[in-house]
């Protein structure tokens, strides 16, 4: 039994792996961590406290999935429900769909008895206004929700060093299942219903019991179109070892073309247990937590270099785009 995780997850960890070590299975174990960093107001990528899109509102994504019958659900653009994993959990759940999106989402969250709250705590919001003024004037602030040319500020407004605001979870439990588990408020500043990698199967997160499971966070974009999550898998599905699938499939980031590029990091583990981590950073880390240990353990992360570019500035992910 172990849990592999981001660092941002650590407050969830000793209950999850509490409930691990009484013999729950690995999704209970992935769902309470999360939603202990859901709850957090005090952690801006995620849940309560998470940063808002370009208008001042947080919208959530979350996902997960079962690598025993590789079931899945998710939720995106989901708003005013701070425990979106656990309600992506119910449409995997309760529903025969895997993704459900916006006010779906939200009205499935209500009739499946979660109560809704204010996402947007003072601090975020003064970063907000804070982020967005150097651009904006106090006027444009002000009168922001009537703007009809909203998508112009977003290259402008957006930081790509906020991109890697994501809690990812990996869990196995006592019967060798494997379970994954995103959950974000994705970019700050992003436009409005923009929906990143960590509700998307495949992209944000992948998890088979008979190969590995693996979970990104960054440049969602990237993941996307990288499929980056089950290319981790599928190189082990093809014999690969967990490292050099990680780092192969972080070289495949190089293969991405387009203007806007940024930093990209993620978790992996293989069906022998073995647990990696991988990043475009310099200095990165995370934690594992085995049954036997009384505490996680900050590991980590092997560094890779990809390129990146925001607009028309090109570097090495690691230095900051100007």
């Amino acid at each position: 039994m172990f849990l592999v995780a981001s660092t941002n997850a650590a407050i969830g960890l000793t209950q999850a792996m509490t409930l691990l070590r009484d013999g729950a299975s690995a999704i209970d174990a992935v769902e309470v961590a999360i939603r202990a960093v859901e709850a957090n107001a005090d952690d801006h990528s995620v849940g309560v406290g998470g940063y808002p899109n370009l208008l001042g509102e947080v919208e959530l994504d979350a996902g997960l999935m079962q690598g025993h019958d590789l079931t899945s659900g998710s939720v995106a653009a989901l708003k005013q429900y701070p425990q979106a994993i656990s309600i992506a959990r119910k449409v995997m759940e309760r529903l025969p769909h895997v993704l459900l999106v916006g006010t779906g989402a939200a009205r499935f969250a209500a009739e499946m008895g979660f109560e809704p709250s204010n996402l947007l705590t003072e601090p975020a919001r003064e970063a907000w206004t804070k982020g967005l003024q150097p651009e904006m004037s106090v006027e444009d602030l002000e009168h922001i929700q009537e703007r009809h040319d909203l998508w112009r500020w977003v290259e402008i407004a957006t930081d790509p060093e906020r991109t890697g605001g994501t809690t990812n979870v990996i869990a196995r439990d006592i019967d060798g299942h494997l379970c994954v588990g995103v959950s974000t408020s994705g970019w700050a500043w992003k436009y409005p219903g923009r929906v990143g990698d960590s509700p998307l199967v495949g992209a944000g997160f992948y998890a088979d019991d008979r190969y590995g499971a693996a979970a990104c966070t960054g440049a969602g974009e990237m993941a996307i179109r990288a499929a980056t999550a089950h290319s981790i898998v599928m190189y082990m599905k093809m014999g690969l070892p967990l490292m050099e699938a990680g780092t192969r499939a972080m070289a495949d980031l190089n293969d991405l073309g387009g203007r806007y590029l940024a930093g990209m990091n993620f978790i992996a583990v293989d069906s022998h247990g073995n647990h990696a981590g991988f990043s475009t950073y310099e200095g990165a880390e995370y934690l594992y937590f085995e049954a036997s240990m009384e505490e996680p353990v900050e590991v980590p992360r092997t560094h890779v270099p990809v390129k990146a570019r925001w607009g028309s500035n090109v570097s090495c992910v690691g230095e900051r785009v100007s």
